[in-house]
């Protein structure tokens, strides 16, 4: 693991980090940070960005909780989300005792946090599908990826670059993925359901 010396963070910038100690601390810092209302192919901001413009859409969101999960000794993994008709979801995951949870930013209050008690990704995955439509109430989760260390883009410092970075989500784009089901028609979510998963939307 490299040392947290070695990430390029500034004093202040390593103590919030090393203040958000487990995943429901990163969570809620999440939570309490603004959605980014721009556009997800308009910014890719680092979590050095995300700290300066107090925002975050659910890549950014990913991003930097990877980077607390990194500096708290944990692997800064990601995983992608892919949908039909609708835009992907990139979620941050970690391991608790074998079982697998999630650390999520999103604009649905359904796509968020999970706690670490599935037993592989699989059922990590498969616990978003009914939370996981458009704004047809189209259910549209499809496909996950594996998950990806961020380490491999350390040369480009991902966790503190002033440039956006553009070219981990194109790497996603690429990385192999695994279709849930074989879905065949489109299903929807029932009214009730719809309704509480917008339930603190930016809009």
């Amino acid at each position: 693991m490299k040392s947290a010396e070695n990430f390029n963070l500034s004093k202040e910038e390593l103590h919030l980090l090393r203040r958000l100690s487990t995943p429901e601390k990163i969570q809620q810092y999440l939570e309490d940070l603004p959605y980014n209302k721009e556009r997800e192919g308009e910014t890719c901001r680092s979590p050095r960005r995300v700290v300066r413009y107090n925002t975050a859409h659910c890549f950014e969101g990913a991003l930097f909780a990877a980077a607390a999960l990194r500096v708290n000794g944990r692997p800064p993994l990601i995983l992608d989300l892919e949908a039909v008709r609708d835009d992907d979801h990139v979620i941050a995951v970690f391991r608790v005792n074998g079982c697998w949870g999630a650390i999520g930013k999103s604009n649905y209050a359904g796509l968020r946090f999970r706690s670490p008690v599935y037993r592989n990704l699989r059922e990590l995955v498969i616990s978003y599908f009914e939370h996981y439509y458009n704004l047809d109430g189209e259910k549209t989760l499809r496909a996950y990826s594996r998950p990806v260390n961020l380490a491999r883009f350390d040369t480009m410092g991902w966790m503190t670059a002033e440039d956006d970075l553009w070219s981990i989500p194109e790497y996603l784009v690429e990385v192999k993925h695994t279709p849930i089901a074989e879905i065949t028609r489109r299903v929807y979510v029932d009214e009730r359901l719809y309704k509480a998963g917008l339930v603190g939307r930016a809009d």
